[in-house]
């Protein structure tokens, strides 16, 4: 069976749900562009791809190629098999309402939460608190002086991509991060693509 392909606008979102030991790909189709993205057991809602359980298990700030990400119950949920640009953020919450009005003078602003959690709802995520701090696939959000984070525009190129695993029944969603009041994607949001077995959606 073909790939299903979901295409996300520039500044929008979608959700899509895989199976255990399917490859889906996230694809940065312009070049610059951060990708939100969130999972869930798709058994068990309750249960999130989480990034606190990850860095505690990587030890790392930095994941790429071979990274295993886990789950708010402390088990394998992805595993990372593809990733041609190896620059990523998962220390960052999602962008909000309140933090481009309050941040940006920008109410209504569209943001990466709203983005994540629409789309989800025919999946049965009920409110956006339950959605976990997203991976920020292509964010670049280098440590800078005093070890604080900066976010500053992503070195991908159209055509970037990384390759993911699922490791169990997943439910995921991505958001095009609408950012373009101040660096993080070019100051311009782009397509998205993703790329999964099909008919999962």
């Amino acid at each position: 069976m073909p790939d299903a392909i979901l295409t996300v606008a520039g500044g929008h979102g979608g959700a899509f749900a895989v199976k255990a030991g399917d490859l889906f790909a996230l694809i940065d189709l312009e070049g610059q562009q951060a990708i939100d993205f969130v999972a869930f057991n798709a058994a068990d809602l309750a249960e999130t791809l989480s990034s606190v359980e990850t860095r505690r298990a990587t030890g790392s700030l930095y994941i790429t190629t071979g990274a295993v990400l886990i789950s708010s119950r402390g088990r394998p949920m992805i595993e990372m098999v593809e990733d041609t640009i190896g620059t990523h953020d998962y220390t960052v919450p999602a962008c909000d309402p309140s933090r481009f009005a309050v941040d940006f003078d920008a109410a209504g602003h569209r943001n990466c939460l709203e983005n994540m959690y629409e789309p989800l709802r025919v999946f049965g995520v009920t409110t956006p608190l339950a959605l976990p701090e997203p991976f920020n696939f292509f964010q670049n959000s280098p440590v800078v002086e005093d070890g604080r984070t900066a976010v500053v525009d992503p070195p991908s190129r159209a055509g970037d991509r990384i390759v993911l695993r699922a490791l169990m029944d997943l439910v995921c969603a991505v958001s095009s991060c609408p950012q373009d009041i101040i660096p993080g994607n070019g100051l311009r949001p782009t397509p998205v693509e993703v790329r999964y077995p099909g008919g999962a959606a």
